[in-house]
């Protein structure tokens, strides 16, 4: 590590590089499925696995490794004896046949950034003004359990830890259940009663999961904004009827029902061009038995946009149409929110202290909004946070497809590693 400028400077060889790679392919290979990607839902065998392979790699390099009540994994290095830590990690848990970057990237970053740290300290005989930590989320995916960002919610007050650990999936299955049966559960918080004094800032690096980025050629994110976010679980609710001998004029059918409704989100975001995004998932029929109408659909959907205010006008006008939806398929609808947040900013000072190292690095950076929710969505609620974003090849992610390239993942954790870095010596003091 030396000093340009006035400014700290970690020298990062090609060594590291090589490490960060390797490192990346061997995680990749748990869950792998057949077209590249990774399956690891939360609390299954191979977030387990994964969650084990972190565990091992911290420990072997002096961190002390340790969960809390709602099994977010940290890796902690007390490099200043009581001083707060500045904490960076992300998820290692993924979507369905999802993509092997999601998260995991962001997690093996902050860990190697941290443990090159560790090294530049040992190697200094220096020490900074806090202590690091690496982290990773539990169920930030929200596939298995909902909501998503769980771990973070609890972490940061957002989300109640009981309500968190009662919630079940579709098996019935609780989160407390699973993250014993995975051994995930801690007996305590790691940073006592209140985590929010110990933890003095927050950064985490992500896969862009846009094209924005790939677009203008550049290969740093800076993330200063997030989309509002409207998460809806529905219950549409019909008559179970035999489908040959029951008149159409006669069935309340609770899959047609739920088939307007997907519709209908559709045409919602037609309406509103590309300032709203909407979806449509995880529908649960039931019986789902051929020759049966269906009395029963679970399903969940979302509205995202960059402005709250026309996030609320599309809310109301999904109401209305909602309602009409019950008249015409004489079914009933019942929705309740999920999770919703306002599109906020990210602290100015942790935008303008990422932008200057990428300038000191020599590498382009821009300003980009994050449509997706992340942990550092909860985190920078509670304190200084920086949000890094590197290129995602055609935007694709949650998906096996989802790809980012080497020297894409190298030069990100090189930001990362001298954010951090600054961070530690004071720069939000």
């Amino acid at each position: 590590m030396s000093n340009t400028h006035g400014r700290v400077v970690v020298d990062v060889e090609q060594a590291d590089d090589i490490a960060l790679l390797a490192d990346f392919a061997a995680l990749s290979a748990i869950g792998a499925t057949p077209a590249g990607g990774v399956e690891r839902q939360a609390a299954t065998p191979e977030d387990g696995q994964t969650r084990a392979w972190l565990q091992a790699w911290l420990a072997g390099r002096g961190f002390t490794v340790a969960q809390d009540r709602v099994g977010n994994l940290f890796g902690l290095l007390e490099l200043v004896p009581g001083a707060p830590y500045v904490l960076a990690g992300s998820h290692l848990d993924s979507q369905p046949r999802g993509g092997r970057f999601d998260g995991a990237y962001g997690v093996l970053a902050a860990a190697h950034a941290a443990e090159r740290l560790r090294r530049h300290y040992a190697a200094v005989h220096d020490r900074p003004r806090y202590n690091i930590a690496v982290v990773d989320w539990f169920n930030e995916e929200g596939s298995r359990f909902k909501p998503s960002m769980m771990g973070s919610g609890v972490f940061t007050g957002a989300l109640p830890l009981e309500q968190a650990l009662a919630t079940t999936d579709v098996g019935g299955v609780t989160v407390g259940e699973a993250l014993d049966a995975m051994g995930a559960r801690g007996e305590a918080d790691v940073f006592g009663e209140n985590a929010r004094r110990a933890v003095a800032a927050y950064a985490e690096i992500h896969i862009e999961q846009g094209r924005e980025l790939e677009k203008a050629g550049i290969g740093i994110g800076l993330v200063d904004s997030t989309w509002a976010a409207n998460k809806y679980e529905l219950s549409v609710l019909g008559s179970q009827a035999h489908t040959g001998a029951t008149a159409m004029a006669d069935r309340r059918d609770a899959l047609y029902g739920a088939a307007l409704v997907v519709v209908a989100v559709r045409e919602l975001a037609d309406r509103f061009g590309l300032d709203l995004h909407t979806s449509c998932g995880q529908l649960t029929v039931y019986p789902n038995s051929p020759v049966v109408v269906a009395r029963e659909v679970h399903m969940h959907l979302d509205l995202r946009s960059p402005s709250d205010e026309l996030l609320a006008e599309a809310d109301e006008l999904l109401r209305v149409r909602l309602a009409e939806i019950e008249v015409q398929a004489d079914v009933t609808i019942n929705r309740t929110y999920a999770h919703t947040w306002r599109g906020q900013v990210y602290q100015p000072e942790g935008v303008e202290l990422a932008r200057s190292v990428a300038t000191d690095l020599g590498l382009a950076s821009v300003e980009v909004r994050t449509r997706a929710g992340h942990d550092s969505t909860n985190m920078k609620d509670r304190v200084p946070t920086v949000m890094l974003f590197v290129p995602s090849v055609d935007g694709i992610s949650h998906a096996e497809s989802e790809f980012t390239h080497d020297e894409d993942l190298c030069r990100g954790t090189q930001v990362l590693t001298e954010t951090l870095a600054r961070i530690l010596q004071g720069a939000f003091d």
